[in-house]
């Protein structure tokens, strides 16, 4: 797994429940190291042990940590770098959900060797407001912390939008899906955004 992913968990915990915790989660996942490298590659199977160490330091379950580190990317002061990148997928939630497909190649600009899974929108299913997003990649928990930026998001867009994760089609086709509701997209003042400059 990219070290950008890891070292996301890592300042995840230092900043939202202190150095302190982080050095549990290391002893905890017995590492052989204290911080991750950003530009680096690691085992599948240490990425996810340390997550699962965090999880059990936290007594936390695994889907509501990531999703909880989803809404950190977008939302925390440190990671402002993260929601420019999103942000510059449109002026309104619409515009950012019809964007996502483009997502990982957007993100490879920056990142090079950074692969993020696939996503497809289905835009305007049902009565128009209805938007499915398709994820690629099974198994990795990436559809939580996509649940919890996106939720994010429609705040930061000032948006008044519902997400939730969907059941699968069927037993060949279990490919995580979202599907997010858009009920309104002036729901109260969105967060200041400028396409230039520095802005948390």
């Amino acid at each position: 797994m990219h070290g950008l992913i890891n070292r996301s968990l890592q300042n995840f915990v230092q900043d939202v429940y202190g150095p302190e915790v982080w050095t549990d989660v290391v002893a905890r996942a017995e590492l052989e190291f204290d911080e991750f490298e950003a530009m680096l590659t690691y085992d599948d199977d240490l990425s996810f042990s340390v997550l699962q160490a965090t999880c059990d330091q936290l007594s936390k379950p695994r889907e509501v940590l990531l999703e909880d580190l989803g809404t950190y990317l977008v939302t925390h002061p440190n990671t402002w770098r993260i929601r420019r990148l999103l942000r510059f997928g449109g002026a309104d939630l619409i515009d950012f959900l019809l964007s996502l497909d483009d997502l990982a190649d957007r993100a490879r600009l920056a990142v090079p060797d950074l692969v993020l899974p696939q996503i497809h929108v289905i835009s305007g299913a049902g009565d128009g407001a209805r938007y499915i997003l398709r994820c690629e990649e099974v198994g990795s928990g990436m559809e939580y912390i996509a649940l919890g930026c996106l939720r994010a998001m429609a705040d930061d867009y000032g948006a008044l939008a519902m997400a939730q994760l969907m059941d699968p089609l069927d037993d060949a086709d279990t490919s995580p899906r979202i599907e997010v509701t858009l009920l309104s997209t002036k729901f109260a003042a969105g967060n200041r955004f400028e396409l230039t400059g520095e802005v948390h």
